[in-house]
């Protein structure tokens, strides 16, 4: 099932109703005739309430959330894309460092613990929504149940696309749907231009990403040393390996990641292997397993060489997906034009 989603159409600016909304209000006296209201004005009377479906639970906002707590790299990541960084009043469970173009606009935003933060510490910045990366960061031992957090007023979402239920999680995980959900996240924050012109962008930037036609399979690997956790067919891994053109030798597994046995793999013989990096779990330390391991130590793609590396904040989806697929495919072609390819 695609889990691509139709964008909803917004209602257009219609000036005389935001006057005749301001007259009504008792506030501050309406722009004068033909004068054009500012954008922020046409979004707060036009485009809200917004109300998604997330993960099987509804969620409304009246007005632009103004204090977001994120948790996870991905969440913040698309604040900050959306050029919403002054509203951030806390992050959390980061997976590694901001991206070049963002660690300026998250330099100063608070982190509240380095992995899933607390109920307490989350409500002591008094939020009206707390945006996680995974459902489970949004839990009675975390940073609080939704439905509890809800009597309390404050809203929650989750990245559409970390969704678990049936008929929300997305099977498979397509380009289309990380737009998508850029497009709602935008709607939802009050950001649904810069959301668009973000799309466009990296729209433009995945045509131009030139999948490989040497008919290569490939092993992603993502954790793991007695069993190895590898991506599957349906989630970030899969979509970036057939951005670039290359055969997911896990692909027949119904999942996003799944554990694979070493044996599988060496059975596999993949002609190259997709190393996650991390600052826990370095691709260096990943390369060193390949080697030490008998089972791996004999396949062609350890024996030459043939990695493609990629940071562990791009195997979420999100607004680092399109970039992710646009380096890998420059390291693949690397690859294939190195010795002996």
């Amino acid at each position: 099932m695609s889990h691509a989603r139709p964008v909803a159409a917004r209602p257009a600016a219609a000036l005389p109703l935001v006057l005749a909304l301001a007259a009504c209000s008792g506030g501050a006296a309406p722009d004068p005739p033909g004068a054009v209201p500012q954008e922020s004005t046409v979004q707060a009377e036009v485009g809200y309430p917004v109300t998604v479906d997330n993960c099987g639970t509804e969620v409304s906002l009246e007005a632009p959330p103004e204090r977001i707590v994120t948790i996870k790299s991905a969440p913040t990541e698309m604040v900050l894309a959306l050029g919403l960084g002054d509203r951030l009043v806390g992050t959390a469970f980061a997976d590694g460092p901001l991206p070049d173009d963002l660690a300026d606009a998250g330099a100063d935003v608070p982190v509240l613990a380095e992995q899933a933060p607390s109920s307490e510490v989350v409500l002591s910045t008094e939020p009206d929504l707390v945006y996680a990366g995974w459902e489970s960061n949004l839990s009675a031992e975390t940073a609080g149940d939704r439905t509890a957090l809800a009597d309390l007023g404050v809203a929650t979402y989750v990245s559409p696309a970390a969704c678990l239920e049936e008929g929300y999680q997305p099977d498979p995980l397509t380009f289309d749907g990380v737009f998508a959900d850029i497009i709602e996240a935008g709607d939802l924050l009050g950001a649904p231009d810069a959301a668009a012109d973000l799309v466009a962008a990296q729209q433009e930037e995945l045509a131009a990403v030139a999948p490989s036609d040497s008919g290569l399979s490939a092993l992603w690997y993502s954790s793991g040393s007695d069993t190895p956790y590898v991506g599957a067919g349906i989630g970030a891994p899969q979509m970036l390996m057939d951005a670039i053109g290359v055969e997911n030798i896990a692909a027949d597994i119904d999942d996003s990641w799944s554990s694979l046995s070493w044996e599988a793999i060496a059975d596999a013989e993949p002609d190259l292997i997709i190393l996650v990096d991390s600052a826990w779990n370095t691709a260096e330390y990943k390369i060193g397993q390949l080697e030490a391991n008998p089972t791996t130590a004999a396949l062609p793609a350890v024996q030459e060489g043939r990695y493609l590396i990629v940071d562990f904040p791009a195997t979420e989806a999100g607004v680092r997906s399109v970039p992710a697929a646009t380096e890998l495919a420059d390291q693949l072609a690397q690859l294939e034009s190195g010795p002996g390819s």
